[in-house]
């Protein structure tokens, strides 16, 4: 998560996931067989009661050409200061082959959570700055 670890009440939060397609072989009735699975959904579960789903990974605000604190698809907003957890569920679509045939499509997806993870959630005042955040928002303190 963007920052990492900790957020700003009041301001979007990034979430970011990582995952790729894995490939689990082994043997079935003394052939190779191979089972596929591919990332194809993403699910935050907040402690805060919010849930922020999304069918991409998201990326981070530098990625996206963003100012930090800015909204993505992924962000979410706590509203208070606390100590939060956020889970990330990821929906993966499932092939498999057998003996050296083209990979079949299984119906459905199979969720798999991580575990929880802290989140803590603070206040900020900006009390230093230059000129009106109004009329300069990217002025210094803004």
């Amino acid at each position: 998560m963007q920052p990492g670890g900790w957020a700003v009440a009041g301001l979007p939060a990034n979430f970011v996931a990582s995952s790729s397609v894995e490939v689990v072989a082994g043997t079935l009735l003394g052939r190779p067989a191979e089972v596929r699975f591919t990332p194809v959904g993403y699910r935050w579960v907040h402690s805060d009661g919010a849930t922020v789903t999304s069918p991409t990974a998201g990326a981070s605000w530098e990625a996206l050409g963003l100012r930090e604190f800015s909204q993505t698809g992924t962000s979410h907003v706590y509203a208070e200061p606390g100590e939060y957890t956020v889970t990330l569920e990821v929906a993966l679509a499932a092939e498999y082959r057998f003996g050296g045939s083209g990979w079949q499509g299984i119906a459905g997806t199979l969720a798999v959570a991580g575990d929880p993870q802290p989140v803590l959630v603070g206040e900020i005042d900006t009390v230093l700055t230059k000129d009106d955040c109004d009329a300069d928002p990217d002025g210094p303190g803004c």
